[in-house]
């Protein structure tokens, strides 16, 4: 039962890119956005116009929304896990009243054991919560191990022996600590040989209760494990089906996604005036824009999303993290490959015939471009310190092989260009930026990214594996996406984009008619 691994992974994209990897140009074509998608057991339901909603309808809105959202984490995240939180005790008014309050409880345990005779009624009630907590873990069938905890945990028959001054408090302890031995998972094993060892009664109490909640999680975790291949062979269906609950509860649910369809529509429109001076370059009426190309440039405008200042659209919410951080890494290898081509153009004779050189190269700006997502990070000093990096390590390289070393003009040159990447418009960066986005493009269209991947442009060389792998996720997501949400996106583009009335006038409100 692995419990411990690292929740904050990447999207694991080979877990369901086959079955969506078939999303191509066909599933979006003309015909499936201009026919009535009514007579489709797929689509979304229509709703009604939009209406006052109510607390109640809010909260559970609410309520599926974080059902889809937990479902669709524990499907395509391998390592999501739950794990117990200790609140920091002298950090957070939280953790300090649950101190005192606990340290409360137990003193006044204790001064009820230590009376005489000794008051066991805070201790039985104790033993009622463990008996409950022990009968959860048990499988319907476990019925001798369920009776013996009846019977040996009945608080009646322990208040009788309190009266008569009879129980052992200190034995049936022990018995709950073998009975926890016999139920938990092997990792919790080291904890259950520490209880054994604990004398104190009250403390015992505590750590009791701390290794059940322990074991509580762990019951969580393998029950996850146990239902994630089932959400996985249903999740599609699931997630249109929580949304269209949604939708329903909340009729503005799709209005940041349909502001997100226009904003494309508005790209490719831009595009079109630019290469052609047909119908449509004044707004009046819409060019024949394939629908799938809207869509692509849509997921691709996510790569570039400012997820601090701006919302996602709703239907890729339950994504938004994974995205964000595809995006920061691809920001990171942007840099990196503009560094390469860079010190590959200034000194490129120098390490001619050093094949391992641009892997030490990349090592050292990965190492230094560390962190640069943060708000606080300053990327200028740190291209300035990977510029005089660089120089060393060619000045270094060439003394080792009997060269001249590069002169200081040649070294303030190459650390002024690699400082200049952050500059707006740096023809390097944009360069870069142009082909970094050219690949995610054609991963798009890719019927199986499994079978084939794109070829690299000129420049992303240096960062194939990396941009491979961030591709293979985003294009997972992607992919995924459209199953789910397809008939949702075929109604809004239906309005938007075949509707009579020029795309500004278009009602968002009754988007998902």
């Amino acid at each position: 039962m692995p419990l411990n691994d690292d929740q904050n992974s990447d999207f694991d994209s080979s877990r369901l890119s086959e079955s969506t990897a078939s999303s191509s140009d066909s599933e979006y074509s003309r015909q499936s956005f201009t026919s009535d998608s009514s007579s489709k057991p797929s689509s979304p339901a229509s709703t009604s116009p939009p209406k006052t909603v109510t607390f109640d309808e809010l909260m559970a809105a609410a309520r599926n929304l974080s059902n889809l959202t937990l479902a669709h984490e524990i499907a395509v995240n391998e390592n999501f896990h739950m794990e117990h939180v200790d609140l920091p005790q002298n950090s957070s008014l939280e953790g300090r009243v649950k101190q005192i309050v606990h340290k409360a409880f137990w003193d006044h345990l204790e001064s009820e054991l230590n009376e005489d005779p000794p008051e066991y009624h805070h201790a039985i009630k104790l033993f009622e919560e463990i008996k409950e907590t022990l009968l959860s873990f048990l499988t319907p069938g476990a019925n001798r191990i369920r009776n013996q905890i009846c019977e040996v945990l009945d608080a009646d028959l322990i208040r009788q022996q309190a009266e008569h001054d009879a129980v052992d408090i200190l034995g049936l302890a022990n018995y709950v600590i073998n009975t926890m031995g016999k139920l938990c998972a092997p990792i919790r094993d080291d904890d259950i040989k520490q209880l054994k060892a604990t004398v104190n009664i009250v403390e015992l109490f505590r750590q009791i209760f701390h290794v059940l909640d322990l074991m509580k999680m762990d019951m969580v975790n393998y029950t996850i494990q146990n239902i994630r291949p089932q959400l996985q062979r249903n999740l599609v269906d699931y997630e249109r089906t929580k949304f269209q609950e949604i939708l329903e509860e909340t009729p503005s649910a799709l209005d940041l996604t349909t502001e997100w369809i226009k904003e494309s529509i508005k790209d490719e429109l831009s595009v079109s005036c630019e290469t052609s001076s047909s119908p449509g370059a004044d707004g009046s009426s819409k060019p024949n824009l394939s629908p799938t190309l809207v869509l692509n440039n849509g997921y691709l405008k996510l790569l570039q999303w400012d997820y601090q200042k701006k919302a996602i659209p709703e239907t890729l919410i339950t994504d938004e993290v994974r995205l964000q951080k595809l995006k920061e890494k691809l920001n990171e290898l942007q840099i990196i490959a503009c560094v390469s081509l860079i010190t590959s153009n200034m000194v490129g004779t120098a390490i001619v015939g050093l094949p391992d050189f641009a892997d030490k190269l990349k090592r050292i700006s990965a190492v230094l471009l560390e962190g640069m997502n943060k708000e606080k990070f300053d990327l200028k000093e740190a291209l300035n310190t990977i510029g005089v990096q660089i120089c060393s390590e060619v000045n270094r390289s060439l003394s080792e092989r009997g060269f001249p070393t590069l002169n200081m003009e040649i070294q303030n040159s190459l650390v002024g260009q690699i400082c200049s990447i952050v500059e707006e418009e740096n023809p390097i960066s944009s360069l870069i930026d142009k082909r970094i986005q050219l690949y995610m493009k054609s991963l798009l269209t890719l019927p199986s990214i499994q079978k084939c991947m794109p070829v690299i442009p000129g420049g992303l060389a240096v960062i194939q594996v990396e941009i491979e792998s961030i591709g293979s996720q985003y294009a997972s997501i992607v992919n995924f996406n459209k199953q789910v949400y397809g008939p949702f996106y075929a109604n809004i583009l239906r309005k938007l984009l075949f509707s009579e009335a020029p795309m500004g006038k278009t009602e968002t409100g009754d988007s998902t008619n």
